[in-house]
This record gives C-alpha cells, structure tokens and sequence, in this order.
C-alpha cells in the first residue's frame, strides 16, 4: 500500500527526526547539541549537513563498515528528504563528510560517553546483575589495528613482530580500556591510547566511572598497590585476581579457607610502608576437574566471609570474562571482522572509537529493552540479530517526527 509523504512546517530541523531514530533514543539530540556548543563545535548557521547529524553519522560508521562513508550519511540523513520533500536524502560529497568530522573532533564524542552510557540493569528486573546488592562490572583492555598513516604510527606505535623486516607489524595498533556491566555488556566508560601505554595508565581516567554499589572485577594487570588504593577509594568493592606467586603474609585464617593480609607500598621506608598498609582478604582456589591447572588467587575488599564466602566468590569471579565477550562483540559481531578502522588522523581515530562504544551501547540498549519487558536474562537474547535488526531500522526510525506513536521494541532470541 502507498505511503502518504508526512508534511512538515519549513521550520523543521534535521534534529526534529533524529529525536525519534534509534540511535537518538540513547543519545538524546538535544544532549547532542549541549555537548557541541560547550565543545564550541555546533553548527552556527543552517547547513545540509549541520554537525548534529555529524554525531550521529559517527556512531553509524561501526553499524555499517562495509560501506561507503557516502552511503552511511544517506543512512543518517534519510529524514533530510522528508524535510525537504525529495524522494532520497541529499546527496553529500565525501570531502564535506571529513570537513565535517574534523570540525567535530573526538571530544564531543568522548563526552557523550560519560553523559549516556549508564548502567543498564536494575535489581528488580535483572537480579543475576547483582551479588550481595553490589552491580557487577569488569575492567579491562584490548588492542586493534588502525590505517597505515604517518601519523598514526607516530602517536599510537606498532606491535613488534619477529617475522616483519621492518621489525614491526604491519600496521599500527591503539590500546583501549572499557569498564563494563557484567550482565548487560554496557560499556560504561572507556578511553584510548598508544599501544605501547600501560592498561592502568589508561584506566585511570576510567575511575571515576566506579561508585559505591559497585564490585569491579579485573584481571592480573591490575592489583599493584597504588592501583588498588585508587580503585578502592572510588567506594566500590573490589575482587582482582592476581599472581599466585605474589608475597601475601598470612594475618588471619578465615573460617571459609580464605585469609586476610596486607598489601603495602614499594620504594618507601619501612614505616611509611607500614602506615599506608591495605587489609585485603586473599582467596585461593583451583578449577574442579582440570589436573594440573592453574591456581587462582583472588584479592578482596569483601572482608567479611559470611556476607560474601569464599566459594561464592571464586564462583563470580568468572563472570569478569562477560567483558572478553563485549570485545567480541565491537570487534567481531557490530565491525563485522573489519580488521583496521577507517580514519587516517589520530584525532578521528579517537573519534571513530567513541562513535564505535556509543554504537554498541545502543544496540546493548535495544537489546536490554527487550530483556527487561520479558524479564528474562540478556544472555539468553542475541546481541548479532539486534545489531542487525538496528541496521535495518535506522534508515526509516529518522524519517518520522518525535510526536510519532512508540512501538514495543523488538525480541530477537
């Protein structure tokens, strides 16, 4: 059946229809444009490509990589034809798209990070995002490839390689550390950096992200003493693993098998040391079933062995590996494999990674409404068919005004 065309008044805006897509539901647009103007990077005057839409068109890179930049603005901006009456969007050059992305920058991006990726479950609907009241999250870092630019390997650095007559990889690579929320993989806080950065160097900006009512689960690379300190002090509860070969004097046995002990500085006297000691709780275990293999040791703010015992524990710790399955799902499910990312500047590297992050909290978003209207666990829907139904989508959710009827979200199982 024939669709009748919507009629607008001539004073409507590309933002008027991106208030009603997808994407905007997470990120609102009128957020968008406080950002901008506080970046000093919002559009001045009426443009066919006015920096809002920019935003968007960012984050819809990662949700269609295989295509040309010119048809993921087509994508974006299929409500500009609605406002303008055309039958397709406005075409739009490539070299108006990088003007356009260079004025933007990446820090509006990275600050629409901080302003819209929030925790996503409640304990009502989602309990098994919880222990002991405490919303689960994991802390960790990963690394991917980016263009073969000067610049790029100038401030990001290669990988090494034994096999490269260059003695390097083929092509550069940025590090990046993501706080997630174990039950729903939001992420919720992430930052970038060179290859050759230390993860914690890169996580630091990440701590403020923690808060009281958290427990934040990290691997190996995190359980120095002043990295424990900074983490601790954000008020959330902490359970890190750490190596079993780590000096760990017992102070006191717990009935549960678990023991406290103290954590001290290095490269201090013996006194100061002593006075800026940390009691953390150390519990050891081993995986059943598994002869000759590897023994864990888990450190603790959870003091208390009857309010979080030992087994118990030893049995969460292992949903910190839900955040190697939010990089599978950026990396391999919403880039499809794509294996370098797109931008040739370091500036727009960062920015292409902060639309990338706010891309799969959307579809993590979607995701979660459906979850929470059928009140079952995330796990047991599909995270590869929501990306795939919010690429189908996203070209016709920007054609309709924000007064537009909601319709449930749909359930990909």
């Amino acid at each position: 059946m024939a669709r009748t065309k919507a009629v607008l008044g001539s004073g409507a805006r590309l933002s008027d229809y991106l208030s009603a897509s997808l994407l905007a539901r997470v990120v609102p647009a009128e957020v968008v444009h406080c950002v901008l103007n506080e970046h000093g990077r919002n559009s001045q005057r009426i443009r066919s490509f006015p920096a809002v839409a920019g935003v968007y068109y960012c984050m819809a890179l990662s949700l269609y990589p295989e295509a040309a930049y010119e048809e993921v603005f087509a994508v974006v901006a299929q409500g500009l034809a609605w406002a303008s009456g055309a039958a397709d969007p406005a075409l739009v050059r490539k070299s108006s798209i990088s003007t356009l992305r260079s004025r933007i920058g990446s820090g509006p991006l990275r600050e629409l990070v901080l302003r819209c990726c929030a925790p996503l479950a409640n304990i009502a609907d989602h309990p098994e995002a919880f222990y002991a009241g405490l919303r689960l999250v994991a802390i960790d870092g990963s690394c991917f490839d980016l263009p073969d630019e000067a610049d790029n390997a100038e401030t990001f650095g290669y990988p090494g390689s034994r096999t490269s007559l260059g003695g390097h990889a083929g092509y550069p690579q940025a590090r990046c550390v993501v706080l997630v929320e174990c039950a729903t993989h939001a992420v919720l806080g992430a930052n970038l950096g060179p290859f050759r950065a230390g993860e914690w160097s890169l996580c630091t900006e990440l701590l403020p992200r923690l808060q009281p009512g958290m427990l934040c689960m990290a691997d190996r690379g995190f359980n120095g003493f002043e990295q424990w300190r900074d983490a601790r002090a954000t008020g959330a509860e902490l359970l890190w693993r750490c190596s079993s070969t780590r000096q760990l004097p017992v102070q006191q046995p717990l009935p549960d098998g678990s023991f406290l002990s103290v954590i001290r500085p290095t490269g201090v006297g013996r006194t100061e040391a002593a006075e800026q000691a940390i009691t953390v709780r150390v519990i050891e275990y081993a995986l059943p079933g598994v002869d000759d293999g590897p023994r864990y040791r888990l450190l603790t703010t959870l003091l208390d062995p009857r309010l979080a015992p030992a087994m118990e524990l030893a049995t969460l710790y292992h949903q910190r590996w839900e955040i190697e399955a939010t990089f599978d799902e950026l990396k391999t499910h919403l880039r499809q494999s794509r294996r370098v990312l797109r931008s040739k500047t370091p500036d727009l590297v960062r920015q292409e990674f902060y639309g990338w992050v706010l891309a799969h909290y959307a579809v993590r978003w979607l995701l979660h409404q459906g979850a929470t209207l059928h009140r079952i666990p995330h796990a047991e829907l599909s995270f590869k068919g929501h990306v795939e139904l919010l690429r189908r989508t996203q070209p016709h959710s920007g054609a309709f005004p924000p007064r537009a009827a909601q319709t449930p979200p749909t359930l990909v199982p």
